[in-house]
């Protein structure tokens, strides 16, 4: 690592602090010139391929995941730091996949699943475009499937 002042190769670390799970934060400074300046090191992590729908694969991108997962939530109450855990445990799953290559399905049902717990408004957004459905009445189908029936209301008497 260069000084950014003078060049010089040597320096001393003086605080290292976690940021972030995948990043790492350090204050150094220069043994020549005694200048200080920072550094980010990030871990280099490989994710396995997703397959699409038409059958094209392409990298797992963390940050597409989070796009899709803030769009659904946009507008809802859900902070930030929720999106950002789903997120997180999203990505440690599929980085855990001993497959070299994942279903966007599989990813897409995993998404699902935890948005169905944080947040029921963002969930129906997120599954109306994951599981693309012809027509509404197969969208209404599939909502109530997943919801309990309301109880019957009482006759009126007459």
């Amino acid at each position: 690592m260069k000084c950014p002042q003078c060049g010089h190769l040597e320096h001393r670390v003086l605080e290292t602090r976690v940021h972030r799970e995948e990043e790492i934060r350090r204050r150094r400074e220069c043994l020549s010139c005694n200048v200080r300046f920072s550094t980010v090191e990030t871990l280099l992590v490989h994710y396995p391929h997703v397959i699409k729908k038409d059958g094209r694969r392409e990298p797992y991108s963390k940050e597409k995941l989070r796009r899709g997962i803030q769009i659904a939530c946009k507008k809802r109450p859900v902070a930030v730091g929720q999106i950002e855990n789903l997120v997180n445990r999203i990505s440690r799953w599929v980085q855990g996949s001993p497959d070299k290559e994942l279903a966007a399905h599989k990813i897409g049902q995993a998404v699902v699943k935890e948005l169905k717990n944080l947040d029921d408004v963002a969930y129906v957004r997120f599954a109306s475009v994951y599981k693309s459905f012809k027509d509404v009445n197969e969208f209404m189908q599939t909502l109530e499937a997943d919801e309990p029936r309301p109880l019957p209301l009482p006759e009126a008497e007459q």
